[in-house]
């Protein structure tokens, strides 16, 4: 059967990320899994926290007829109305239960805010480094990602993103705290592009959406707060999913939250739900509906990845690589030692050490860790580290 050019090229480009996974599995069947340290994929090591375990045995062990039909598609009424309640206290918003729809994980809801809004021809923008999957959601919707490089320090860069919005772009997706680079934005940030997309918006007569990427809000360190963006600019939604804070990522569930104060809120809710269902989720699963509404004030212990970052930050900043201390997320995104970060995971690989160039972040000369693997491992990887980080001098000096 010949696959669709459009899918032939998404293969040929695929997602790096992915790639050294597979590769992990390979080395790992070699080598033995005990002695490959893979920072490549962001699938939480950690378990979920014990109160999920037991909500799940109450709910499977109920009589309740109906537990596992269908529903509205935009989820469950008594979990929409639970997540209401909590998303009101936690970003200072009236937030009512028409608001929230129950998704598929935050990879289903940002599909369906963009299948919601996007005409074929628009623009997505995104800040460099991204989330890679960002670019094929654009593209499941007819849209072109448009990439905007951060400053040095990975914060955002206004006036590169004013130049870039144009009459075509119709949504700017962020993701604070940040994937890969564990940056977390400030008040004073997310304000400045608040006006900013306020005066394009006027502008152009057409309003660009702010989507908020953040399953990994409760993952920050040192009691930082994430601000909301809800309270800053009207045309927005926070977009989320429980596989980060409650180490869900397979259980698939998420949600959309629309701020009360968006332009035509009443279409906007009605056609985001009836994407929710064309597009072929139809609605979140029934029962990980149910057990999360019972567990958002839960997440897993914050410590065990601040000790893991700390760890291995510290670690390697004395063997000399230069990277920005994160605030948040179990993500490192370090400098390659070498220009070309291509090469430089080969000679990691070397070491039986698998992380993701910065290349398939849109980060060229950087390369990303995921931390969820534990912190014994982690500190018998330091030397591979070490050897990799002289070798590519040595390289370097040829």
């Amino acid at each position: 059967m010949t696959i669709s050019l459009k899918m032939r090229a998404a293969l040929k480009g695929g997602s790096m990320v992915r790639k050294m996974f597979e590769e992990g599995r390979e080395l790992k069947g070699r080598f033995g899994e005990n002695n490959v340290f893979d920072y490549s994929l962001g699938n939480p090591d950690l378990e979920p926290p014990e109160a999920f375990k037991t909500k799940v045995i109450e709910l499977i062990n109920q009589n309740e007829k109906g537990l596992h039909g269908y529903m509205p598609n935009g989820g469950l009424d008594s979990v929409r109305h639970r997540l209401a309640g909590y998303l009101s206290k936690i970003h200072g918003e009236n937030i009512g239960p028409e608001m929230v729809i129950m998704t598929v994980g935050a990879a289903g809801a940002i599909n369906v805010a963009l299948k919601t809004i996007v005409e074929t021809g628009d623009e997505v923008m995104v800040l460099a480094p991204f989330f890679m999957e960002y670019a094929f959601y654009a593209d499941n919707h007819g849209a072109k990602i448009v990439a905007v490089d951060s400053h040095d320090n990975f914060r955002p860069d206004l006036g590169k993103i004013s130049e870039a919005i144009t009459e075509k772009t119709r949504a700017l997706i962020i993701n604070s705290p940040n994937n890969p680079t564990g940056v977390v934005y400030t008040l004073e940030e997310l304000k400045g592009l608040a006006d900013l997309l306020r005066d394009k918006s006027k502008k152009y007569s057409r309003p660009v959406l702010l989507i908020s990427d953040e399953p990994y809000r409760k993952i920050v360190f040192g009691g930082l707060e994430v601000p909301s963006v809800l309270s800053l600019y009207e045309d927005s939604v926070v977009v989320t999913s429980f596989s980060k804070d409650l180490s869900l990522a397979g259980e698939r569930i998420g949600y959309i939250c629309v701020n009360p104060k968006i332009k035509n809120s009443n279409d906007f809710i009605s056609a985001a739900t009836l994407a929710n269902r064309i597009l072929g989720f139809v609605n979140a699963p029934a029962l990980a509906q149910r057990v999360v509404a019972e567990l958002l004030e839960e997440s897993v212990d914050i410590r065990v990845y601040q000790e893991r970052v700390n760890s291995l930050a510290g670690a390697l900043r004395g063997i000399g690589y230069d990277l920005v201390d994160p605030q948040g997320t179990f993500y490192l995104f370090p400098k390659s030692p070498m220009k070309d970060d291509l090469a430089f995971i080969e000679v990691l690989k070397k070491e039986l050490i698998l992380a993701v160039p910065g290349s398939g972040f849109s980060r060229p000369g950087y390369f990303r860790l995921s931390l969820c693997l534990d912190l014994d491992k982690i500190n018998r990887s330091i030397d591979g580290f070490k050897r990799a980080y002289h070798a590519s001098l040595a390289q370097l000096r040829v």
